[in-house]
């Protein structure tokens, strides 16, 4: 299977497109949100105690900012796409494991780890089902129909 191929979205009902347009849209725009104070201090966001490497830190900023750009647009989905969610499996981990935070918060403003886990399952889609027919990708790349008589 070539590197092309894997760029190539299903092609996906009209509607479902809609919907995963959507979907990117919103998810995109909140990833840049939470991504733009780490895109500013990339390898030390986490503060000088940090037990995390500054370039894993690096990664997470641009996964965030720049993957949540890339969704919005439906550009390179699927590595974007993996790259969130080795970021939220990360952040899952953190919540849950190391700090015993629950799913759902116990109050205002208290830790857990659901919205990080809605991310991971969100990235695992678009990693998945890719972008839909609205995309970059499809623009760029075609789609999966169209793979050229590859198998």
């Amino acid at each position: 299977m070539s590197f092309l191929r894997f760029l190539r979205p299903l092609p996906l009902p009209v509607m479902v497109s809609v919907g995963f347009l959507l979907l990117r849209i919103v998810a995109g725009l909140a990833f840049m949100y939470h991504g733009w104070g780490k895109i500013q201090k990339p390898f030390g966001w986490m503060g000088p105690d940090a037990t995390m490497p500054g370039i894993l830190q690096a990664l997470a900023a641009v996964s965030e900012f720049g993957g949540g750009l890339a969704w919005m647009l439906g550009l390179l989905t699927p590595l974007f796409s993996f790259g969130l969610a080795c970021t939220m499996a990360v952040a899952v981990h953190m919540h849950a494991v190391v700090r015993g935070d629950p799913f759902v918060p116990s109050g205002p403003g208290q830790p857990s780890f659901e919205l990080a886990l809605v991310y991971f399952s969100v990235a695992v889609l678009l990693l998945l089902a890719g972008p839909g027919q609205f995309s970059a990708d499809r623009f760029l790349f075609g789609d999966a129909s169209q793979a050229d008589g590859e198998k």
